[in-house]
């Protein structure tokens, strides 16, 4: 029987299924990326029934090599998909081969470096990147718990704009969470920043999840043994995460709140206000951290002065 016709007979389909009801229930993964991974894995048994030759079940799955994954990357890059996609879904496939393996008692699958981005000049995360590393970080905690926490502070950077050790001084006196966020600067500065919904989202799953408690005067985001995060562990999450993704060294926790300030003034964000949402005592500082250049703020200049 050709193996198109043969598609829906793989019994490790089921395994597919039961790897995204492990997604939703245990882990908390977002109805997209359930969908995402779940695609990912068919698509991985299809290739792998036509590439042997032969219906695919749990067992032959734990049996698969460094090569057959090399062969399905390739088989991925050449219907266009690029490098950070690549990885992506180079580390779902780990985590259904790895979800597959532990229940058929076997070895977990073999690692496979993914695709690198090149070094090139400095540069702001992109918007889809930045929440690929979020989600990375949390699919790849230890505990549910850890990574929904991880999630949390990474998304805090990238949509808030906070500095790490901003977001790691916070106290569970900003909780219940409101529209907008207070946060102690450089030289105790205070300034409030506009709190988007996925942001308070995240954060709140993370306080739903902690098994640590929140009292006003104890830190919002907890270590493992209940202390507070130390900022090494969140700059460990990410070079992780940029590593399975392919993406720069550059990938930091810092790039998070550049990528804020970059991606907001690209959409029109007036540099004063910008100042403000950063915390920069002088409008050179913005000017600087955002990568605006002397012919920019001449234009701005230009658009907004009366005189000009």
């Amino acid at each position: 029987m050709p193996a198109a016709l043969t598609l829906d007979l793989h019994p490790a389909f089921a395994r597919a299924g039961e790897w995204e009801a492990h997604l939703h229930r245990d882990r908390r993964r977002s109805t997209h990326t359930i969908r995402a991974y779940g695609a990912t894995a068919r698509r991985l048994i299809a290739f792998l029934g036509t590439h042997r030759g032969e219906t695919i079940d749990a067992a032959s799955l734990t049996r698969i090599d460094a090569a057959e994954l090399r062969a399905f990357l390739a088989a991925r890059r050449g219907e266009g998909i690029g490098n950070a996609s690549a990885a992506r879904e180079l580390s779902a496939v780990r985590g259904f081969l790895a979800f597959v393996a532990q229940g058929e008692g076997k070895a977990p699958p073999p690692r496979l470096r993914g695709p690198r981005v090149k070094k090139g000049v400095p540069r702001p995360v992109a918007p889809d990147e930045a929440i690929a590393i979020a989600d990375d970080a949390d699919e790849e905690a230890a505990e549910a718990w850890i990574g929904l926490r991880d999630k949390a502070v990474l998304l805090l950077l990238y949509g808030a704009g906070l500095r790490i050790g901003e977001a790691m001084s916070l106290t569970g006196a900003v909780l219940p969470l409101g529209a907008t966020l207070s946060v102690t600067g450089k030289r105790a500065k205070m300034r409030i920043v506009p709190l988007l919904d996925p942001v308070r989202a995240a954060i709140d799953a993370y306080v739903a999840a902690c098994p640590w408690g929140m009292g006003r005067d104890l830190p919002l985001f907890r270590g493992a043994k209940g202390g507070a995060l130390s900022p090494d562990i969140i700059r460990r999450a990410v070079r992780a995460a940029r590593a399975r993704l392919g993406l720069s060294e550059r990938t930091t926790p810092h790039a998070l709140r550049h990528s804020f300030a970059t991606h907001l003034l690209g959409r029109g964000a007036d540099l004063r206000s910008l100042q403000e949402l950063l915390g920069h005592a002088s409008l050179s500082s913005t000017q600087v951290y955002t990568g605006v250049d002397a012919a920019h703020l001449l234009d701005v200049y230009r658009h907004a002065h009366p005189r000009a």
